[in-house]
């Protein structure tokens, strides 16, 4: 066996927890996990893991040199990039995570494209909406709306801004009235979007002042904006959503834009990943790809 491959293999058996995570990472069976393990302990003459029916530990020596294959595998992943230089075309596999309707109308496009032009490129996209840990799931590069907590050895660049904007089906405006104001809101049936039991106010820009908030209540609570914007459709209330959801339907009339005095709140959209001595070309690419891409997408044609 590669020694250099083993010490990978052991060391993702350790981060992960467990033979099997490890082998769906890497895409082997659990078995060959294990052979990749003991040979390493046959070469040293140690034994690097204790694994029972529940759990593995690392043993002392185990834990010495889980310590030095993760630096002699971060320095032989520095030494292939910078041998590679800026003239190598992109190659391998490209691990992102991102939000899930986010990520599927914004951002898989613009990294599809980019697989289009450089065959040599493999893209794994996960798409959830929860928070991802980089270096425990091994992602290149995580896409995230709002403000990114700052993080040590975590680089956040923003991508992009998404203009959300206040909106209702023709049916129920001429039921219900059109709002003219921020306040005038409270007189309407409204649709709440909620996460982990928390409402999240509807935010709009107050020039020299923090953003001016409206709580919404109602009967109609969802955890998923395309739902949201299914709801307004039918006519059951006014919806807060993103501009890049509703673009289409709202150019075709079946919802309006409301409150158009009113600039609509900017809620950023970050990459983030590791920091590293050197930035993987593939991850430059996406990066400078998405930056290029996004704001269209996002923003109102007019902006």
């Amino acid at each position: 066996m590669d020694r250099l491959t083993s010490m990978g293999v052991f060391v993702r058996a350790v981060d992960l927890g467990s033979f099997a995570a490890a082998a769906d990472a890497l895409e082997m069976s659990a078995p060959m996990v294990g052979k990749h393990v003991r040979f390493l302990e046959e070469r040293l003459g140690a034994q690097l893991l204790l694994r029972s029916t529940r759990r593995q530990s690392l043993t002392e020596a185990g834990r010495i040199y889980y310590e030095r294959c993760r630096a002699l595998l971060a320095d032989a992943e520095a030494a292939d990039i910078l041998a590679a230089g800026e003239v190598a075309e992109p190659r391998g596999r490209l691990r992102v995570a991102l939000p899930v309707h986010f990520g599927r109308r914004c951002v898989a496009p613009v990294l599809l494209d980019l697989a289009q032009r450089y065959p040599l490129l493999e893209l794994d996209l996960r798409f959830s909406d929860r928070l991802t840990d980089l270096a425990d799931e091994q992602i290149d590069l995580a896409i995230r709306t709002g403000e990114p907590e700052p993080r040590a050895g975590i680089i956040a660049r923003r991508i992009g801004r998404q203009r959300m904007v206040v909106c209702a089906a023709p049916a129920y405006l001429a039921a219900h009235g059109r709002p003219d104001s921020i306040q005038a809101l409270a007189l309407h049936q409204v649709l709440v979007y909620h996460r982990s039991g928390r409402i999240n106010p509807w935010l709009f820009p107050a020039e020299g002042a923090a953003p001016v908030e409206f709580l919404p209540s109602s009967r109609l609570r969802f955890d998923d904006l395309a739902a949201i914007a299914d709801a307004a459709l039918r006519g059951m209330g006014l919806a807060w959503l993103p501009f890049w959801l509703v673009r289409d339907v709202i150019e075709a009339g079946a919802l309006e834009a409301l409150l158009p005095q009113q600039p609509g709140f900017l809620y950023d959209v970050h990459a983030t990943w590791l920091q590293s001595a050197q930035l993987p070309r593939k991850v430059r690419l996406a990066i400078d790809a998405l930056i290029a891409a996004i704001p269209g997408l996002v923003m109102p044609a007019a902006e």
